[in-house]
C-alpha cells in the first residue's frame, strides 16, 4: 500500500522547492552561495529557473527568474500570489491519467496559465515518473504514472508568498531576459547530453554555443553550471572563463547508474563586490 501524507503548509524556515526537478541543484547550492555572499546586494537573475532550488536556497531579496516552460513559471506565479490546492490530491493510476488529460485539455484551449493548471501541474509533477517534466512536441505532458511509495503533497503555499514578494517570474528565450548590468546571473542549462527535451523546444549545441556568448557578453557578476563535458570546457574556457569541477550527484537516471556526474562551474566577473543596484 502506497503511504500518502498530505500537509497543509510548511513553516516558513522550512520551505523547500515545492517541484521535483530532473537536474535540480540543491545538492549546489552550499558552493554557489560562497559565490553570491559577496554580491547579495545585487538582483540575482536565473535564465533557466527549473525546480527553484537554489533561489530558494540563495533567498535573494530581489530575483528575476526566467525559463522555457511556461507551466513551471504560471505555477510560480500562482505560489508567489499565494496558492492554495483545492484539487483532491490522490495517488493512483487512474486518477494519474485523468488529471493529465484534464491538464493537457486546459493546455490545449488555451488556458494553461490558470490556477487549475496551477494546481493540476503540481499533482502531476509530485506523482509522475521520477519527477521529469516532459512535453511532446505538441506540447502536451506525457510523463507516465510513478512508482513512488511515499508521497507529501502540500495544499496550502501561502507561506512562500513573503519569501517570493520581491521575486520577478518571465517565461521565454533566455536572450530575450531584460538584464541590467549589475545583475548577479546564475544559468543552469539542460546538460550537454543526448535528451534535452524538457519542453516543446529543444535545446542543443547552438543553443549552449549562444548562451556561453551571451554570458560571456554580461558586465556582471555570471557563473554558469553545467555537465564537464569536452565541448562545454573548451568553450567557456575559449571565453575567458573560470572553471571549477565538482562531483554531481546523479539523481536520475534512464539507466540506473548513479555514477557521480562530473560538473564545471565557470565564473566570470566575480572579483568586484561592490553595491549595485538594477
Amino acid at each position: 500500500m502506497t503511504d500518502i501524507t498530505q500537509t497543509t503548509s510548511p513553516p516558513l524556515a522550512a520551505l523547500r522547492p515545492p517541484l521535483k526537478w530532473a537536474g535540480g541543484k540543491r545538492w549546489l547550492v552550499p558552493h554557489l552561495r560562497r559565490l553570491w555572499e559577496p554580491h547579495r546586494d545585487r538582483r540575482l537573475v536565473e535564465p533557466f529557473c527549473g525546480g527553484l532550488a537554489v533561489t530558494l536556497g540563495l533567498r535573494p531579496e530581489r530575483a528575476l527568474l526566467n525559463d522555457i516552460n511556461p507551466h513551471n513559471v504560471n505555477f510560480y506565479r500562482w505560489l508567489k500570489a499565494g496558492l492554495r490546492i483545492d484539487l483532491p490530491l490522490i495517488h493512483d493510476r487512474v486518477t494519474y491519467y485523468a488529471y493529465r488529460e484534464r491538464f493537457n485539455a486546459l493546455v490545449a484551449e488555451g488556458k494553461d496559465q490558470t490556477a487549475p493548471a496551477a494546481a493540476l501541474f503540481y499533482y502531476l509533477n509530485r506523482t509522475g515518473y521520477n519527477g521529469l517534466c516532459r512535453f511532446n512536441r505538441a506540447g502536451a505532458f506525457n510523463v507516465p504514472f510513478g512508482r513512488h511509495k511515499r508521497i507529501t503533497y502540500t495544499t496550502d503555499f501561502t507561506p512562500y508568498r513573503a519569501v517570493l514578494a520581491g521575486w520577478d517570474f518571465t517565461h521565454g528565450d533566455f536572450a530575450a531576459i531584460p538584464l541590467a548590468s549589475t545583475d548577479f546571473v546564475y544559468a543552469d542549462p539542460p546538460y550537454d547530453v543526448e535528451f534535452t527535451q524538457y519542453s516543446a523546444e529543444a535545446f542543443g549545441w547552438p543553443e549552449q554555443e549562444r548562451l556561453a556568448r551571451w554570458l560571456a557578453a554580461h558586465p556582471g557578476p555570471v557563473v554558469l553550471s553545467n555537465q564537464a563535458t569536452d565541448r562545454v570546457v573548451r568553450l567557456y574556457d575559449s571565453l575567458g572563463f573560470t572553471l571549477t569541477f565538482l562531483d554531481a550527484p546523479r539523481m536520475i537516471s534512464r539507466t540506473g547508474d548513479r555514477t557521480p556526474a562530473r560538473e564545471v562551474l565557470a565564473t566570470r566577473g566575480l572579483a568586484s563586490a561592490h553595491s549595485a543596484s538594477g
